[in-house]
């Protein structure tokens, strides 16, 4: 066989916007190294002007590589460009300031949800790449930035990274760690890849996020560890829907859900996908799909799911808390109308499918019992009054929960139609296995529920609920 290669078998290549046929050419893609421009790497150094200038000079270049080589690089906020890669070597830690002043908000497009500050921020841009095998240190002990401790009780701690309206993202191969307040935030993103990642984001500060992803579409998540404080993979909605989202193999940990979808849900989620994932030491639940903005849901299959150490296991929640999303819209989870409406109206949650889940519910160590008690709870899907969840089918499902609890509970459960949700609010449930409530078309099948101990209470309890099946 000849070697001879036949340019009309090559592809179309795009080189610098021009397209051409024949042999292929090697092309060296620009790089920028920081400390050609001034970065020295010693872990003191405010970097954060090296560190632009070398944004902008691969900007005006066109797009290249922008590559920190070992070293400790600290810096205030930077902001990445379009056509362009941005490169940590082995060895190479981008550090955040801890110094407040350095994460300036008045060159940045205010958040919707929160405050704006960030480490890394990019508005607008297209084909950014963050790729290599370095850190991304947010450096944001609570020690040093403490939740609300801004002027007038503001909440002004940085984001790790914030990139708004922007299309073909890539992310793969570094290690994010320690933000000050949520770690990866995409807000109205499009076209996002997300391989072999590694977030280290436990035990460092309060509202610690591993992935909030905010009314994107077309966004492939796959194949990383993430480790938070707060929630793990949490799709948002403050404005458009989330749509299109693949989630899979994942391993996930979180103090309060690997998997949330909400609170904020103004644009829905539509047509989401999450499978072979594993998550666990999740005292606060697992699985959380939530609206309560307005939006709807619709069109979510998760699948082939192990969960080991979780309490409540699958929460599925439509209410009305109604909160409507400008700029720096509160994200706290105290009502800011007494039991009254923000102004959005209901939405809805409709075709929900959960099948091959094994899952292993604990009760974890508070000071609190009727807290962890209520954490470690069933099964609990609950629309409001005129308002249901529809079509809800759990499949092959497998549950361990503890059991325990000596004594049947005969108390009216709260609607608390607006209240920020999460199951423990609720109390301890009269169900131990499934509490389903104002819902519709509910099927369980080949689901097993079992109790480790005894427990006084009923395995599934139904209230107003049409057309469930358990078989």
């Amino acid at each position: 066989m000849t070697k001879r290669i036949i340019s009309s078998l090559l592809p179309v290549l795009i080189i610098a916007g021009v397209a051409s046929t024949g042999v292929a050419e090697i092309v060296t893609p620009k790089v920028f190294n920081i400390k050609n421009y001034g970065a020295i790497g010693d872990g003191v150094t405010l970097e954060t002007e090296a560190i632009q200038k070398t944004i902008d000079a691969c900007e005006a270049a066109g797009g290249g590589t922008v590559l920190f080589p070992a070293g400790d690089f600290v810096s205030g906020t930077i902001q990445l460009k379009s056509n362009m890669t941005l490169s940590l070597d082995y060895g190479a830690s981008l550090l955040g300031s801890q110094d407040q002043k350095d994460y300036p908000i008045d060159q940045l497009r205010p958040a919707r949800e929160g405050n704006s500050e960030c480490l890394l921020y990019a508005e607008d841009a297209n084909n950014i790449k963050l790729e290599g095998l370095g850190v991304i240190d947010g450096r944001g002990a609570r020690k040093v930035f403490p939740p609300r401790s801004g002027p007038g009780g503001k909440d002004n701690r940085p984001r790790l990274l914030r990139f708004e309206n922007c299309q073909n993202l890539t992310m793969s191969g570094l290690t994010y760690k320690n933000p000050a307040f949520w770690g990866i935030h995409l807000v109205d993103c499009k076209d996002v890849h997300i391989t072999a990642v590694t977030l280290q984001m436990r035990d460092n500060n309060s509202n610690n996020d591993g992935f909030d992803i905010d009314g994107c579409e077309n966004v492939l998540l796959e194949n990383s560890e993430i480790h938070s404080h707060d929630d793990a993979i949490c799709l948002k909605s403050t404005k458009n829907p989330c749509r299109n989202i693949v989630v899979r193999n994942c391993n996930v940990s979180s103090t309060t859900a690997a998997l949330k979808f909400g609170t904020s849900s103004s644009g829905g989620f539509i047509d989401i996908d999450v499978s072979n994932c594993h998550f666990f030491d999740c005292p606060m639940g697992a699985i959380k799909l939530q609206i309560v903005d307005g939006g709807r849901m619709e069109n979510v299959n998760i699948s082939r799911i192990v969960m080991d150490n979780v309490g409540s296991p699958i929460f599925i929640r439509l209410a009305n808390r109604g909160r409507i999303y400008t700029e720096n819209t509160y994200t706290g989870t105290a009502q800011l109308k007494k039991n009254e409406s923000e102004g959005a109206g209901v939405g809805s949650i409709k075709g929900i499918t959960i099948r091959n889940v094994v899952a292993n519910v604990t009760i974890a160590p508070d000071a609190r019992p009727s807290r962890v008690i209520a954490q470690a709870g069933p099964i609990m899907i609950a629309g409001i009054p005129g308002h249901n969840v529809e079509d809800v089918l759990l499949e092959n499902i497998q549950i361990s929960y503890p059991g325990g609890v000596t004594e049947k509970s005969n108390r009216e459960v709260p609607e608390d139609i607006t209240r920020y949700p999460e199951q423990y609010f609720f109390g301890v449930l009269p169900a131990w296995g499934a509490y389903i409530r104002h819902a519709k078309n509910v099927e369980f099948k080949n689901v097993e529920m079992v109790l480790r101990k005894e427990d006084a209470r009923s395995e599934t309890v139904i209230d107003d609920v049409e057309g469930f099946v358990n078989h």
